[in-house]
Parts: C-alpha cells; sequence; structure tokens
C-alpha cells in the first residue's frame, strides 16, 4: 500500500525526503535516520523521469512512478520498520519482513 490519498497540488522539484529505521533487534531499540535528502538531488529530475516514462507508456490518473531516492540508504534487516515521509504528501511506514523458503 502507498498510502491513502494522492496529492495533486504539489511541485515536486525540491522536496524532503526522509527514511527513517527502527531497529526490530532486541535491545538495539530506536530510530535510526538513514536518508535525509531532497528530490532535487536525485540523478534525474521528477519532469525528466515523468517526460521519459510517458513516452513509453501511456500515464493515467492515479499511476504511480516508483523511482528510487538520492544518495543515504543502507542495509535493513528482517524485523526492522522502515518510514520513508515526502514533504507534504506524508509517511508511509512498512515492516521488514524476510522472505520464506
Amino acid at each position: 500500500p502507498v498510502g491513502p490519498w494522492i496529492v495533486t497540488d504539489l511541485d515536486p522539484s525540491d522536496l524532503e525526503i526522509r527514511t527513517e529505521v527502527t531497529s526490530g533487534i532486541a535491545g538495539t531499540a530506536g530510530v535510526e535516520v538513514r536518508q535525509l535528502s531532497r528530490t532535487s538531488l536525485m540523478i534525474h529530475d521528477i519532469g525528466a523521469i515523468v517526460e521519459w516514462v510517458s513516452a513509453v507508456m501511456t500515464l493515467l490518473p492515479g499511476d504511480l512512478i516508483l523511482t528510487g531516492t538520492p544518495e543515504g540508504v543502507g542495509p535493513i534487516e528482517d524485523g526492522d520498520t522502515v518510514s520513508v515521509t515526502v514533504e507534504g504528501i506524508g509517511t508511509l511506514t512498512n515492516p521488514v519482513v524476510r522472505k520464506q523458503k
């Protein structure tokens, strides 16, 4: 899930992105900021990404383009919780679960 709403009246060119990881390992609980960056620091700007995607497929209202992130990421472990906040949009929080064989 990506959230209960879509923000449509926001300029995405320079928004803060914050990623926090809460450790799920017993005795190491705490929140670590893994990323604090801005959309303006991405390798490709948001407009260029939308232009490229729309050249190879039709985008419809409500479609999402998952882009990856600017610098500042790191490893996560089974049991962690990852929260990503984008300025003006909100926070998405998900548990990290090891894939079962």
